[in-house]
């Protein structure tokens, strides 16, 4: 699905992209003024510990420190030379900005980064040869000019995560604006904007892409950037090279003595930087993909297929739901992954149907306490009486505020707009869902109105089933009551039997001791009594409306369930492969197979979206049994070999969080997985790097009659200890 370019820009704005550092703002405020000499380096420099650190280590390296011996900072900006010193400074700071880019600690960067280096000083050489006056600020230029590619990964990383290392070319610009409506250009420069630099910096990152002859008048800065992006990505075009030349006044003599210096410096400041570009060249640069588009009518209805047979799996979900509680919660918590809600209410019609009222769930039950008149107007109450989605924002329609009731669920829910679907069975409208979204969300939600609507029918004819059936569950509760009134009368005097013959036995076995007789005969009968008075009192017990206990649930079946429903939905492309292992013994758990079934259904998508358009491979293997705490567990993994998650969303993975869609493994779904899993009496924790995400779930393992130990065949997957997960 294409991303739409108020969709990615919005999460450009919210992304939370790392500042320029003070230090680096500074020294780029000092050249700027030309103002910069040794002590004014040296009093920004001691400022910032790990920047003097940087420079100490520098100076006292072999390449400057001949009698090993270790020097000051003073001494050091001494023996580097202000050139040195500013180029270090305006290096690391970038390489340390760069670093904290959301999915960049799962990234291979040494190509990035060879090609940055490469462009940096390239063009901090060409403005030499020019007379640019500000060496530094092209330099900079130069290291900033692909920073786009890294802000494009980090808001849109399963879009962009394939195109990232993709050859830097006119063609990577045209897939780039297809898939996401925006260039990495143009979010390089966006992103340089919010630092408001008073230079072409972002100008120069800007328009790096385009043709020479648009560029004959530009700012020196901006046609000094064009030739050394020329140079760093494609110095074997000697047509395209010669074209950037000119615009420098470079003849082509001077561009391979250029290559060759900037190779040397490339490494050099590389070895100062503890930047590791061994191998960058080996890294794989293909051309840029995009997914063939589709088309629009095709597209369509393979979507309403879709929804249709997702509508179809949660309402008969919402059928084997028990009591009203699990049924509202089964409801929110299906549509906030269906339609990427960051959070959800009920609220149900009154029993006057003058109002609507909220419905208490698992975590939010203040909402009990919250009311809509549907005579008063308003939003929400429209959507009821109309039986229509309606999206609300902070101002609803054309500058229209929003009302009271609207205004307390945006606050309620923490966010900036509301989905209302209301939850119609019938000719009558049991309630509404609300759900709360990003203003970016809109357009997307508003896409799937018919979908919603679908869903809401669906959870109306569960809620009504269930309302029907609430009546007749008290008629059914008070004829139990009266059968347990009557078979307690029953028990009471059945029980008279043993126990009158349990009290003679003892009479006569106090007389046989007594005389020092054997008294087995009579035990033996004792011991069959009280048995039988134990049995009575079962009886009894069997009559109580209860719940019928823990109940088996067979792993394999509900793994192929999962599997089916990816298939029948159309939701596997073809370049994804699912591969399933199950143990031979261990198969079944303690638990109710839909929330297993949920919980592997978030895990795959997950999965399957986390690996993009280039494919690869998603796997769920039942590992067998695993002691815990001297408990037996069934340990079943969901792995896939996508780009892996970085160590920011690993720490708060399972936190429930607003989502925007940044990479290719992080966001809500999570959340609830890791509520499912403990529901269940389980584990979860999750191992990622570079070769991928694996999510290990410990479920309690069925210890009911026919339980397999999981321990009969070694050569399978045995059943391992764990001390602790």
């Amino acid at each position: 699905m294409q991303a739409s370019d108020q969709d990615i820009r919005n999460r450009l704005l919210i992304a939370r992209l790392p500042a320029m550092p003070q230090i680096l703002v500074r020294l780029i405020e000092h050249l700027q003024a030309d103002d910069l000499g040794m002590p004014e380096l040296a009093a920004l420099i001691s400022k910032d510990a790990g920047m003097t650190g940087k420079l100490l280590a520098v100076a006292n390296s072999s390449a400057y420190q001949r009698h090993h011996r270790n020097v000051n900072l003073e001494q050091s900006l001494v023996a580097l030379g202000t050139d040195m010193i500013k180029t270090l400074v305006i290096s690391d700071s970038v390489f340390q900005t760069f670093n904290n880019f959301p999915h960049s600690g799962s990234t291979d960067l040494r190509a990035f980064w060879k090609n940055s280096l490469s462009a940096a000083v390239m063009a901090k050489e060409i403005a030499r040869a020019v007379d640019y006056p500000h060496l530094e600020e092209a330099y900079l230029a130069g290291l900033l000019h692909n920073v786009g590619r890294l802000a494009l990964l980090a808001t849109a990383p399963k879009e962009y995560a394939y195109n990232f290392t993709a050859r830097d070319d006119e063609d990577l610009c045209a897939v780039e604006q297809r898939t996401l409506q925006i260039t990495h250009a143009e979010a390089g420069a966006w992103l340089i904007e919010r630092w408001q630099l008073d230079s072409f910096l972002a100008d120069a990152v800007l328009y790096h892409h385009e043709p020479s002859e648009r560029l004959e008048s530009a700012h020196p800065l901006i046609r000094i950037v064009r030739l050394a992006h020329v140079l760093s990505c494609h110095p074997q075009d000697e047509t395209l090279v010669l074209e950037a030349a000119a615009l420098c006044g470079i003849d082509a003599g001077q561009v391979e003595p250029m290559l060759l210096g900037a190779a040397r410096q490339v490494e050099k400041a590389a070895a100062h930087l503890g930047i590791d570009l061994q191998g960058a060249d080996d890294v794989p640069a293909p051309p840029a993909f995009a997914p063939p588009a589709l088309d629009p009518v095709q597209q369509r209805l393979s979507e309403e297929v879709r929804n249709m047979v997702l509508v179809s799996e949660v309402g008969q979900s919402f059928a084997r739901t028990q009591g009203e509680s699990g049924l509202l919660e089964a409801m929110t918590r299906s549509a906030r992954i269906l339609f990427d809600f960051g959070s959800a209410v009920v609220l149900l019609e009154n029993p006057t149907g003058h109002a609507l009222v909220g419905a208490p769930t698992q975590g939010s039950q203040r909402i009990a306490e919250f009311a809509v008149p549907l005579a008063k107007g308003g939003a929400i109450a429209k959507s009821a009486l109309e039986r229509r989605p309606a999206f609300i924002g902070r101002e609803h329609g054309a500058g229209e505020p929003v009302g009271l009731a609207e205004e307390q669920l945006l606050r309620m829910l923490g966010t900036d707009s509301l989905v209302c679907v209301p939850l119609v069975a019938g000719a009558r409208c049991l309630g509404v869902l609300i759900g709360g979204i990003a203003a970016w969300q809109v357009p997307y939600c508003q896409r799937r109105e018919r979908f919603m609507q679908s869903f809401g029918a669906q959870a109306a004819s569960a809620l009504e089933n269930m309302l029907l059936e609430r009546g007749h569950a008290r008629r059914q509760l008070a004829h139990v009551a009266e059968e347990y009134r009557e078979a307690s009368r029953r028990v009471v005097h059945e029980v008279n039997n043993p126990l009158s013959i349990i009290k003679n036995y003892l009479s006569v076995l106090d007389s046989k001791l007594a005389r020092q007789e054997p008294v087995s005969g009579e035990m033996s009968i004792l011991n069959e009594e009280i048995d039988r008075v134990g049995q009575l009192v079962s009886s009894l017990a069997d009559l109580k409306p209860s719940d019928a206990g823990p109940r088996p649930t067979d792993v394999a079946k509900v793994v192929d369930d999962v599997q089916r429903l990816f298939r029948s939905t159309g939701f596997v492309p073809a370049s994804v492969e699912i591969a399933v292992t199950m143990h031979e013994e261990a198969t079944r758990i303690e638990g109710d197979a839909d929330v297993l079934k949920q919980i592997l259904v978030n895990l795959v998508k997950n999965a399957i979206e986390a690996l993009g358009p280039g494919g690869g491979r998603v796997e769920i293997v039942n590992r067998g049994h695993v002691n815990r705490e001297r408990h037996l567990y069934l340990e079943l993994v969901v792995s896939d070999n996508g780009p892996g998650l970085s160590r920011e969303v690993l720490a708060h993975l399972f936190s429930p969080v607003k989502s925007t869609k940044d990479g290719a493994h992080h966001g809500l779904g999570l959340s609830i997985v890791h509520s499912l899993v403990k529901k269940l009496g389980g584990h979860i924790a999750c191992r990622s790097g570079r070769s991928g995400t694996a999510f290990e779930i410990l479920l309690p393992a069925w210890s009911g009659a026919g339980a397999g130990t999981g321990l009969g065949n070694p050569m399978t997957l045995p059943a391992r200890a764990l001390g602790s997960a």
